[in-house]
């Protein structure tokens, strides 16, 4: 199946969109299990078919169901929400591969840290109103100053999940 994207401006839709994470813990033996809110977003599909735009999630949102290790989450050891509300995502390049599937390339920022970032996406809904946009990909926590490890038993990438629904804004 091949999605055809109406070229033009694109706000993301908070309410229907979901960022998880995962990461393993306690030495590989458990998985960590996470949601954030976004919180805002825009993007540009130009006539050419490539797109730029930017996402934001509320890093003070982070939750895993169990309230302290959110509250530790959110502290100066991981996302210090407190300094660094917010973690974006400036998309510089989205281009079409094949079919449904979508190159992206970007730069995250998460407590004030930039880093490149490029993965694989793939357009699972699209019509001259809505688009979807569903990807998958590993971040190392360490590069953004996440290097909190307690005896050693937080190791690996963690993995992010991402399913965004964007409508046509007003130009």
């Amino acid at each position: 199946m091949t999605v055809a994207v109406e070229t033009g401006l694109w706000q993301l839709d908070p309410t229907a969109s979901t960022v998880a994470v995962r990461h393993k813990t306690f030495w590989g033996l458990v998985t960590v299990k996470g949601a954030l809110a976004a919180t805002g977003g825009r993007g540009e599909v130009r006539p050419d078919g490539s797109a730029t735009g930017t996402v934001t999630l509320d890093a003070a949102s982070v939750d895993t169901g169990h309230a302290k290790r959110d509250t530790h989450l959110r502290s100066a050891d991981f996302f210090d929400a407190d300094n660094h509300p917010e973690i974006t995502f400036a998309v510089r390049g989205a281009d079409r591969l094949d079919g449904d599937t979508v190159r992206v390339t970007g730069q995250l920022t998460v407590r004030g840290i930039s880093r490149p970032v490029s993965f694989t996406a793939r357009l699972t809904a699209a019509d001259a109103e809505a688009l979807t946009v569903e990807a998958e990909f590993t971040v190392d926590r360490d590069k953004f100053g996440m290097g909190w490890n307690q005896l050693g038993m937080m190791r690996g990438l963690t993995t992010v999940t991402a399913a965004l629904r964007f409508t046509r804004a007003e130009a």
